[in-house]
């Protein structure tokens, strides 16, 4: 999960405009909005097949602990 973790940090560095996340950054810290977080729950779907609740990813709220729920859901799949 570590590089997930690392590849999830990168995509939100993309979406929130940020030159570097780390995997422990908070999201709404770093300036995320519900709109930043439909098109990184968007982007996750299309780049690892698993769809993240909005609800879910919220509470997430560091790209480590989404890379988890990425994890459990290509398991439960």
């Amino acid at each position: 999960m570590d590089a997930l973790g690392h590849d999830i940090a990168k995509l939100w560095a993309q979406h929130l405009d940020r030159a570097e996340v780390g995997v422990d950054d908070d999201f709404f810290t770093l300036g995320g909005n519900s709109l930043s977080g439909i098109k990184i729950i968007d982007q996750v779907a299309q780049d690892y097949g698993v769809r993240l609740s909005v609800r879910d990813f919220y509470l997430a709220q560091t790209p480590a602990r989404v890379a988890a729920l990425i994890e459990q859901g290509r398991a439960a799949a």
